[in-house]
């Protein structure tokens, strides 16, 4: 009788710990709404472009680099969306990013370019990138165009969904400042470079992977050393590059990349395409935009385009990646109430929810991208 009062017990409390932690999730979210505000997708492009304007960019390039950045937010890639244009915005000020870029393409062969992005906003330097392999991969039926003389493009996402949508297959990544040791090193030598790929699904969303090479964010480590929590051992090092559950060593330490040394490979294929191959820095001698804002970054980026479209029909394409899409789904889940999902899925949900409600912003990040926009940021 113990034994079994002892066993409801464990399960009473068990039930009320997961009812706190319900309804804690539930008071956040309701704060996180009471500090947002919803505007529709036009309203907040144009506060965008305003924005990047008053902070130096023509028109035509504010358009077109808030195209990704409104993307990445509509996603719910709210880190690397338009709170980013604070982040440009302060080098910007600083003459550490070219407002005015004089970007260049040199054609090397018929299906392959190098641009130079002259120091520009990121994702108006990928954007630009992307619409030559666009050109080139529909000539040629495949291109690549690597970019050198960036800074931060944004998430990899939106340049697949927007070569996914004119019908093109897609590999993109981008080197970035180092936070990965090498794997057994003890210092930090390679950058948690983001890559993926997207692959065009005629009458239907595309598939889209988006991914940086390390197993969790630093955000997400400085989230638990705020909440005084633990993170798993396969998180991160410390200075002597020992794993560690301290979220503050491994802030002062190392991020692991996924897969132990196969990450690690990982990371160097992309630092070679993006950095070393472009042109632009690469490994350490990449510029850290918070250590140095001043400074040009020059990051490199590549953008692998196929033309499927020379594959077969969109018929063809639709029937066999809806195929594709079924045999996955019909996996027996381990957990029903997460179900198997195909990569991008819940970042298109996201974007047709976003086109419907509008797109949620903090109340300050408005205030600030206002702030941008007005006349007196442009004096």
């Amino acid at each position: 009788m113990w034994l079994r009062l002892q066993g409801k017990n464990a399960d009473f409390r068990s039930t009320k710990n997961k009812l706190k932690q319900f309804c804690a999730r539930i008071n956040n979210k309701m704060k996180d709404r009471e500090n947002k505000q919803f505007l529709p997708e036009a309203e907040l492009t144009r506060l965008a472009i305003n924005a990047l304007e008053g902070l130096g960019l023509s028109a035509h390039d504010a358009t077109d680099a808030a195209r990704i950045l409104i993307m990445a937010e509509m996603f719910g890639l709210t880190t690397h969306g338009v709170g980013r244009i604070e982040s440009y915005g302060e080098r910007l000020q600083i003459a550490g990013i070219n407002p005015r870029p004089n970007i260049s393409l040199e054609q090397v062969a018929p299906a392959m370019a190098r641009l130079d992005g002259d120091n520009g906003v990121g994702p108006l330097v990928g954007y630009r990138a992307l619409e030559a392999a666009m050109k080139n991969a529909s000539d040629t039926g495949a291109a690549l165009v690597l970019a050198r003389g960036s800074n931060h493009f944004g998430p990899v996402s939106p340049y697949s969904y927007i070569a996914a949508e004119a019908g093109f297959a897609s590999l993109i990544g981008s080197n970035a400042t180092t936070t990965i040791a090498p794997w057994g090193g003890k210092e930090a030598r390679l950058g948690n470079s983001p890559c993926g790929f997207g692959f065009p699904n005629p009458g239907g969303d595309p598939f889209i992977l988006d991914m940086a090479i390390s197993v969790a964010a630093r955000a997400k480590i400085r989230n638990a050393a705020k909440a005084g929590q633990k993170i798993p051992d396969t998180w991160a090092t410390d200075q002597q590059g020992r794993p560690t559950t301290d979220p503050n060593e491994a802030l002062n330490g190392f991020l692991l990349p996924i897969g132990g040394h196969k990450g690690y490979g990982m990371a160097l294929v992309v630092d070679l395409l993006a950095g070393l191959l472009s042109g632009a820095a690469y490994l350490t001698h990449v510029k850290s935009w918070v250590d140095s804002p001043e400074e040009p970054q020059n990051l490199g980026h590549y953008f692998l385009l196929i033309d499927t479209k020379r594959l077969g029909s969109a018929q063809w394409l639709s029937h066999r990646m809806n195929d594709f899409a079924k045999i996955l789904h019909s996996t027996p889940a381990a957990d029903p109430a997460t179900p198997v999902l195909v990569p991008g899925e819940i970042e298109n949900r996201n974007l047709a929810r976003s086109k419907k409600e509008g797109i949620a912003i903090d109340a300050s990040l408005l205030k600030t991208l206002e702030a941008f926009a007005s006349p007196s940021s442009k004096g």
